[in-house]
């Protein structure tokens, strides 16, 4: 199913949308999703879960409007489906202050599980920007982000890229909030 036939973005606007989201497991089979349909076997195979546990972990997706079946087949008296994202990116609404950031939460549990022998780029850098320059590299990052998307083959390995551009706070409050 071509990604074309989608919406462009589903925003995330319910509890139960954003609890089905936060769940790392969950997250998991949205990225099985993202570039092709798959039954619940297949999704099974792909995260290492249970057919039980992936079919409840679906049929919540399914339930929230991220996932829906696109195509069903008889297989054996069985009707098997297939399903896909509902829209090809889920927009999260704003956290609120203090709240965790879900989607670096599942990066960050993703990156701990990839392979060590792997290849794989991390860095982190510090910047003094103005304003301009904050919103032009901003703007920069996401393009590179989505001309690579565009390139993006379902027959090759996953990659994950994950970038955050952001302001830390200040010092004193940081220090604040962990105390």
């Amino acid at each position: 199913m071509p990604t074309d036939d989608l919406p462009k973005a589903f925003h995330v606007t319910t509890d139960e949308q954003l609890r089905a989201v936060s769940n790392l497991t969950r997250h998991r089979i949205m990225a099985v999703l993202r570039f092709e349909p798959a039954t619940i076997t297949q999704i099974a195979e792909r995260v290492g879960l249970a057919k039980g546990s992936s079919s409840y972990h679906v049929r919540l997706l399914e339930r929230a409007g991220l996932v829906k079946v696109v195509r069903t087949r008889k297989v054996r008296g069985v009707t098997e489906r297939y399903y896909a994202m509902a829209a090809r990116s889920i927009v999260l609404p704003d956290r609120g202050e203090g709240e965790p950031d879900v989607l670096m939460r599942h990066a960050v549990a993703d990156l701990e599980t990839a392979p060590v022998d792997g290849e794989r780029h991390v860095r982190m850098t510090h910047l003094r920007l103005t304003e301009e320059q904050f919103a032009e590299l901003g703007a920069r990052l996401q393009a590179l982000a989505d001309e690579y998307r565009e390139l993006s083959d379902p027959s090759l390995p996953d990659a994950s890229l994950v970038f955050a551009l952001f302001r830390p706070a200040p010092r004193a409050q940081a220090e604040g909030n962990a105390k």
